[in-house]
């Protein structure tokens, strides 16, 4: 997203050439190294065989892309709602606010339920991390953090603990108490460490494991207790905006969206990137899972949420309409799969019915970009979070 990507320009000696110059940071073999541009390009050219340029090599690997594309085209043969077209139109829906929390003092940038379907956390530009009870709209923590721009916040599987991260390239657990006047960020403990900003973070199926997407264009695997990289994820050219891990109790995968337009989907065991999707304009904002983990939806700056499915390995779905000129920010299923709720960046929530492709509701509300949506876990209630400075509980 435009507004909240920032590039962290690293300048100092190479690796290779010891001069001090502008620094690219580039893997070899999962091991981070800093050359300059020349040196790049000289290590580049060392591989290549006789007759090859890298000029060929370019030009060789753009005819494959194309030929992959075509390949993959040949299996195309309907698309979503022309299969569903039998299925019965949607009814109206009846969705209101019911609930508005305001307690921060700037944009509300992330927020995540808690298993209880109860308990939500909330991460804000104004530096603070909040755990709100939705019922009461009591506010049971208030978390200040050393930097502003917390960008992401996620709740721990058993309710106990909270992640957070942000500018501060780091990513954090601040384990819960019941006591309300305990100071928690005394007990805030740094679990992750990127070399640019944390968009995104996720615990796994257990407090234990801790999932994070950055601004350095790599995704990464932690180890909660000993705060040690269990696995790194490489392959998205550009800055990491968003995550989300497949539902399941043995889930090993997750997908990923970033601004070099393409969704990524990993396996957590090898760190491969398994299926790549590159159908998007622009920046990838946010990544959601289906229900039943076959298949996942984006939503990007192109004004456009796209729906992939994974066993047909393609694009089955575009939610769009003429009229919706600006970028869609976030996005999350309703419990059944049918609803698709997505955040704008012109304050409003656009409701789509999935198999129909055709928009359901508009929601009206909030007075500024909506940063977040995310349905209960029982799916009766949807929390969105905006830049101006609530949040609001729909049902």
């Amino acid at each position: 997203m435009c507004d909240q990507t920032f590039v962290a320009a690293t300048f100092g000696p190479c690796d290779s050439c010891s001069k001090p110059s502008p620094l690219m940071n580039i893997y070899i073999k999962n091991e981070a190294t800093n050359y300059c541009s020349l040196c790049v390009e000289m290590m580049a050219c060392q591989g290549l065989q006789k007759g090859e340029t890298l000029e060929s090599l370019k030009r060789e690997s753009e005819t494959l892309k194309k030929k992959l594309e075509e390949e993959r085209n040949k299996l195309n043969d309907v698309e979503l709602h022309q299969v569903a077209e039998k299925v019965e139109v949607l009814s109206a829906l009846s969705i209101k606010t019911r609930r508005v929390l305001k307690g921060h003092g700037n944009k509300v940038l992330c927020m995540d339920w808690c298993k209880d379907k109860r308990r939500m956390v909330s991460s804000s530009q104004d530096g603070k991390v909040i755990v709100w009870d939705a019922f009461t709209l009591n506010k049971e923590h208030g978390v200040p953090l050393p930097c502003t721009w917390v960008l992401a916040c996620a709740y721990a599987p058993s309710g106990c603990a909270i992640a957070c991260g942000g500018l501060d390239n780091k990513c954090s657990v601040i384990p819960l108490s019941l006591d309300k006047n305990e100071n928690l960020a005394a007990k805030k403990k740094s679990v992750a460490m990127h070399t640019n900003y944390v968009s995104g973070c996720s615990f796994t199926n257990s407090d234990m494991q801790l999932l994070t997407s950055s601004g350095d264009g790599t995704c990464a695997l932690w180890d909660v207790e000993s705060g040690q990289l269990l696995q790194s994820f490489h392959g998205h050219t550009a800055d990491v905006l968003s995550l989300d891990l497949a539902p399941s109790e043995t889930g090993n995968t997750f997908v990923s969206g970033g601004c070099d337009m393409k969704a990524n989907v990993w396996d957590m065991r090898s760190g491969q990137n398994i299926q790549s999707f590159e159908s998007h304009e622009s920046d990838i904002n946010c990544v959601k899972y289906y229900p039943s983990g076959d298949a996942f939806a984006s939503a990007s700056d192109d004004a456009t949420c796209r729906f992939y499915d994974l066993r047909a390995d393609r694009e089955v779905a575009v939610y769009q309409k003429d009229s919706i000129i600006f970028g869609a920010s976030t996005c999350d299923f309703s419990l059944s799969g049918r609803l698709l709720f997505a955040g704008y960046n012109d304050y409003t929530i656009n409701v789509w019915d999935v198999l129909k492709g055709t928009r359901a509701t508009i929601l009206f509300g909030h007075e500024n970009r909506v940063s977040r949506v995310r349905v209960s876990p029982d799916g009766t209630a949807l929390c969105s979070a905006s830049w101006d400075s609530t949040l609001r509980v729909w049902a």
